[in-house]
């Protein structure tokens, strides 16, 4: 039941001219699975993500997570929805640089209403000895992993990663990725935007966006 999506296009106006980022992508990410979804920059991978986070609204289609539609609702329903169902990883990160590591991850629970324990998050993702570091002071594999916590302190449905091994090297990318395999095999839908054979190897199934149309 997790996430689906059916006939999602959206489209940019500048002027005159009109950028069709996604072209009636339909797709379904089922609880257990990880689902990798590849493609050539500027396929309209991060685009995709965010309609179905519900951070962008799409030009047309639906998209509904855990039986509830996200499409076509009020900016708030949408954010209500995502911090219920809905872990997010963006390639920009997602800590508050002035925050400690535990803070941040208390902030993302009392934002989402989650109930996870902080302690046991951290222990899970093997940084509880860095939990009062600053962001700052993290290496770009604590960073990674404490994003991944950020993103599933409301112990969500659903989790969407874009690109979230990119700066990784080899061994702390298998790291994450097992982590993230663990949380598939818990039940959790995960979709994964990734360059990364690493990524398309830890997958169930890969995708393939080109031109904002999936292909495979």
């Amino acid at each position: 039941m997790s996430l689906r999506a059916e006939n999602l296009y959206r489209f940019y106006r500048a002027g005159d001219e009109e950028t069709l980022a996604v072209q009636g992508v339909s797709l379904e990410i089922l609880p257990g699975e990880v689902v990798a979804l590849s493609g050539p920059s500027g396929s309209g991978k991060s685009t995709l993500l965010a309609c179905l986070a519900g951070t962008d609204e799409p030009s047309g289609g639906t998209v509904w997570v855990e039986g509830h539609r996200m499409s076509g609702r009020s900016e708030a329903t949408r954010a209500a929805l995502r911090g219920r169902h809905i872990g997010t990883m963006a390639q920009s990160g997602n800590l508050v640089a002035h925050l400690s590591l535990a803070d941040n991850l208390r902030l993302a629970r009392y934002i989402r209403g989650g109930r996870a324990s902080i302690q046991e998050l951290l222990s899970d993702l093997g940084i509880d000895h860095r939990a009062k570091a600053w962001p700052h002071q993290l290496s770009g594999g604590e960073l990674a992993r404490a994003s991944l916590g950020v993103a599933l302190v409301n112990a969500p449905a659903v989790l969407l990663a874009d690109e979230p091994t990119g700066e990784l090297d080899e061994a702390t990318e298998a790291r994450l990725l097992t982590l993230v395999r663990h949380r598939a095999d818990a039940g959790c839908a995960v979709l994964v935007a990734s360059h990364s054979p690493a990524v398309r190897r830890t997958a169930d199934r890969v995708l393939i966006l080109d031109d904002g149309s999936l292909v495979a």
